[in-house]
């Protein structure tokens, strides 16, 4: 019999994906992570994991299997937490929903649970897994697109690998979220009706601001406003003698400076702000509100332009390092000058997007069929090939 241990959260997702695998015959242990503990930095007044351990082991008894709590507050600090602040710093948007799904439920995790002899781990998210079966007997590994389109995770997965994927099941992939909470209530699970978690990942709810004031501290900085006009220069582009230039042109933020537009307000650090942003800027008698169009954390700038439409918040092109590009599926990796039309997004639940990938040395330019609104340094891009991920990076 094959073992499996489950990354019990708590959530209905987990819990259904736990009896689903007992019901296909598998010996499943139910684990439930615990990942902050930290008193030197407050992440939340409440203390959810508290009733989320106590939910997920309510579950575990329930199903009769097994269950044990992990401390793996030290390994998130060093990988999430410090990540994060050192990113934020930079003036960059981390995600920790996908370095938490890298770093800690399939690589420490998954470590951990192979130490206890499990075959595989297995986690609620809504993506499936496909197998090719290879002439030489090998297997490659495909991170399939959820069932459920509107829930459809597989863009906090993008960084997982083949190694990660051989190791992983995914049981509620095909189904949709009715039917997972249909299956939980028909089956008595306390989960049932729960709420979806929202939040930092393990963690729960937690104001960013507060969270990162905690390391970040408060500096007092002036709120700028750009009008559209300032932005029209990119609209008219260059005679381009390569696609290379074009690309490399329409990859570049435009830089503003104080006196491209007039002070309307005061921040307490650029670096608690990011590109797209319209809540607390607490700036009011504008015709249209007003979005963070760039920050500047040296200078403690913010840059803001009215309305959704303000050309500073548009770019076509993205670059990735190849130190910060990874590809899900290696074999379809691109070669130094390849190319390769795929469809992409910068966000979560971004429907989408038609785009080009095009290789050169030293990163991977994705290249879009539209201008993209807010395309935001230090985010994941994913792209995928049909309903396959393939690949991703981070924003340069």
């Amino acid at each position: 019999m094959k073992k499996v241990i489950v990354g019990l959260s708590g959530g209905v997702d987990s819990s259904v994906a736990a009896y689903l695998l007992k019901a296909q015959g598998y010996e499943v242990i139910g684990l439930f992570m615990k990942n902050w503990h930290d008193d030197s930095v407050t992440i939340s007044e409440e203390c959810p994991w508290l009733e989320d351990s106590n939910d997920a082991l309510i579950v575990a008894e329930k199903l009769g299997i097994p269950f044990q709590t992990i401390d793996l507050s030290e390994q998130y600090k060093e990988r999430i937490v410090d990540y994060m602040f050192a990113e934020y710093e930079r003036g960059r948007t981390p995600n920790p929903d996908v370095l938490c799904n890298r770093e800690i439920k399939f690589d420490v995790f998954l470590n951990i649970a192979l130490q206890l002899g499990a075959d595989y781990v297995a986690t609620g998210h809504y993506c499936r897994k496909g197998i090719i079966k290879n002439n030489d007997g090998t297997e490659t590994y495909r991170l399939l697109a959820g069932m459920d389109g509107n829930k459809d995770q597989s863009y906090f997965l993008c960084q997982l690998s083949q190694s990660q994927l051989s190791r992983t099941l995914f049981p509620i992939g095909e189904l949709t979220k009715p039917e997972v909470r249909r299956i939980a209530a028909e089956k008595g699970l306390i989960t049932a009706d729960k709420k979806d978690s929202q939040g930092l990942c393990f963690i729960g709810k937690v104001r960013l601001p507060d969270f990162l004031q905690q390391k970040l501290k408060p500096k007092t900085g002036v709120i700028v406003e750009v009008p559209s006009t300032i932005s029209q220069y990119r609209e008219v582009e260059p005679a381009f003698e390569s696609i290379r230039e074009e690309l490399d042109y329409n990859s570049k933020k435009p830089i503003y400076h104080i006196d491209d537009g007039k002070i309307v307000g005061e921040h307490q650090g650029a670096h608690y702000f990011t590109k797209g942003q319209r809540k607390g800027l607490h700036v009011g008698g504008t015709k249209e509100p007003l979005f963070v169009i760039d920050t500047d954390v040296d200078e403690n700038v913010i840059y803001t332009g009215q309305g959704k439409s303000h050309p500073g918040l548009y770019r076509r092109t993205l670059f990735v390092t190849d130190e910060e590009l990874h590809w899900v599926r290696t074999d379809l990796a691109l070669q130094t000058d390849g190319k390769m039309s795929v469809m992409a997004r910068i966000r979560y639940r971004q429907p989408l997007q038609q785009a080009t990938l095009y290789k050169i040395e030293g990163g991977l330019y994705v290249d879009f069929e539209e201008k993209q609104s807010a395309i935001t340094e230090g985010q994941f891009v994913a792209w995928y090939v049909a309903d396959e991920l393939i690949g991703s990076g981070v924003i340069s």
